[in-house]
């Protein structure tokens, strides 16, 4: 089963409920709460409040990705908010063994996030720990960026290591994802697809949504 997660940092902010909404009616799985301080990326997006606000209507699970510098300060925060998968950035981390633990210990699944320039590598002794790793297929920080060609090989990268380890994380891409990548991105190894621009630009957002499904489901390997 490949998941299709929007980002609701491409909806319209004018029309966040409407949006949010559309995303429940539509075979989306997920939604993708980007969280930025201005700090550990040079941006700001959702505060508490919103995230609450968007819990309160949201019928589909909240897939938080916090980019954000001592992130553990509000891991509780968080899972009161109703996150149901919560990443953290590698880059940002000090002690990334212990976090993961905490945010599992709070009921959560514990995603951690790769930036571009970090290479699956440095996963090999968390990996059994953590339920899902998010790439990053464009630098962080902003929506409608172009995606980074070297993810396909990053993927098969981290699915050979997961496989190594026994792990049974999910992978997930975020980034430039559009239906022309969607199926190839699948091939790769993804399990998870993030998708901001393509969904939130469209003319019919449901539509891209179930067209982002189905050319997932076409790049399952059988």
């Amino acid at each position: 089963m490949h998941l299709i997660a929007p980002s609701l940092l491409s909806a319209d902010f004018t029309r966040l409920g409407e949006d949010i909404e559309m995303v429940n009616r539509s075979r989306a799985d997920w939604f993708h709460v980007d969280v930025m301080d201005g700090v550990f990326v040079p941006n700001i997006s959702f505060g508490m409040p919103v995230i609450k606000a968007i819990g309160r209507v949201a019928r589909k699970p909240l897939d938080v990705h916090l980019m954000i510098v001592q992130p553990e300060r509000y891991f509780e925060v968080f899972r009161d908010l109703g996150t149901y998968c919560l990443s953290i950035q590698y880059e940002a981390v000090t002690h990334l063994h212990r976090a993961v633990h905490q945010i599992k210990e709070l009921g959560m699944k514990a995603g951690v996030v790769l930036n571009p320039h970090t290479p699956v590598d440095v996963l090999q002794d968390i990996i059994a720990d953590v339920d899902l790793v998010l790439i990053m297929s464009v630098n962080p920080g902003f929506g409608g960026q172009k995606f980074i060609e070297n993810t396909y090989g990053k993927i098969l990268r981290l699915k050979e290591l997961i496989k190594a380890k026994q792990s049974s994380a999910l992978i997930e891409v975020d980034g430039g994802v559009d239906l022309n990548n969607a199926g190839k991105l699948i091939q790769a190894g993804a399990d998870v697809l993030v998708a901001g621009n393509t969904v939130f630009s469209s003319a019919d957002p449901e539509a891209t949504i179930g067209l982002l499904k189905d050319a997932a489901a076409g790049g399952a390997i059988q």
